[in-house]
């Protein structure tokens, strides 16, 4: 297979997933269900999905300043502008071709502000080994804080679902660890590229904490996460159903969203649905908790399609004298 076709398979395989998803989770809809979810729709308090929308901007805002922390010590101080342009591009791309933002992201600010690709990527690495720190430590949370609820989920109220639970993480830490042992031992090749690639993760993370303004770029770190985590909470309260969940809810809502989007592009079709089965163990009806999903995921698509799609048309109009 060449790399062409293997590319075009990767792209569209994703969409194709997604909407055959669609088409799957609407076709077990009965009339009645159907009418439920746009009744949900049309009752739904938009005030609050503004208000996550809001958020959501504040947290492009601040990743796209938590970049220059990680530019400047190269030597490079874009004009902040062209960095919330080319994150919000960013955003744009992925939904079409799933990490193909960080390459556009890169090669727009080597355009505009004439920073070497490499060097661009390589922070945009650094950014993305930190978020996915973040991510995993969110997961963490929501699984020893939710034990109970999500081993029952997953092995369907088995007797002994808690501790089978805690014995597969213990399990998974081991094997982690021995991964990482086998790989510092080995001598093969291939094993060594892995070692080069982990060992280079680890020291863009550690870099981190040896930049200047370490502590202003750890602090736009949470910041994002909370604005993430915030964009989910508020709109809970659009749904009358959803309204009264409890924080762990959130929590794990915001996890199994965030996880669905890593299947197809932009969580097309997967975020609605592992959205309303998160919600679902909290006692919240089938209908309202996958409305929630469709109002989460519609909301947030629009907003990286208008912004993003505007922030392409600017992009080269706000620096038309570099064109």
């Amino acid at each position: 297979m060449n790399k062409k076709l293997k590319k075009t398979i990767f792209t569209i395989l994703p969409i194709v997933l997604g909407v055959a998803l669609i088409w799957y989770s609407l076709s077990k809809l009965e009339s009645e269900d159907i009418q439920d979810i746009k009744k949900s729709f049309q009752t739904a308090n938009y005030w609050w999905v503004a208000l996550s929308l809001l958020f959501g901007i504040l947290s492009h805002l601040s990743r796209a300043y938590r970049w220059q922390f990680l530019l400047e010590p190269l030597g490079y101080k874009p004009k902040y502008a062209n960095s919330v342009l080319t994150v919000l591009v960013a955003y744009l791309v992925n939904l079409a071709i799933p990490r193909a933002g960080e390459f556009a992201r890169a090669t727009g600010i080597s355009k505009y502000e004439n920073i070497p690709f490499e060097k661009a990527f390589g922070t945009i690495v650094s950014e993305r080994v930190v978020d996915t720190f973040m991510l995993l430590s969110i997961i963490a949370t929501a699984f020893f804080l939710q034990t109970d609820l999500l081993s029952s989920y997953l092995f369907k109220d088995s007797a002994e679902s808690s501790n089978l639970l805690i014995y597969l993480v213990i399990a998974a830490v081991i094997l982690g660890l021995l991964f990482l042992w086998i790989i510092k031992k080995s001598t093969n090749p291939w094993i060594q590229k892995i070692q080069n690639f982990v060992y280079g993760l680890i020291q863009g993370l550690i870099s981190i904490f040896k930049m200047k303004k370490k502590w202003a770029f750890i602090f736009h770190t949470f910041f994002i996460w909370i604005m993430y985590i915030l964009m989910f909470y508020v709109v809970i309260f659009a749904i009358p159903e959803t309204a009264n969940l409890p924080l762990s809810a959130v929590i794990v809502g915001f996890v199994v969203g965030g996880l669905s989007m890593a299947l197809t592009n932009g969580g097309l079709g997967t975020y609605p649905v592992f959205v309303a089965s998160a919600l679902t163990l909290y006692g919240v009806a089938e209908n309202p908790a996958l409305a929630f999903g469709w109002i989460m995921w519609t909301s947030q698509t629009l907003m990286v399609l208008i912004f993003g799609g505007l922030s392409f048309i600017f992009l080269p109009i706000y620096n038309r004298d570099k064109v």
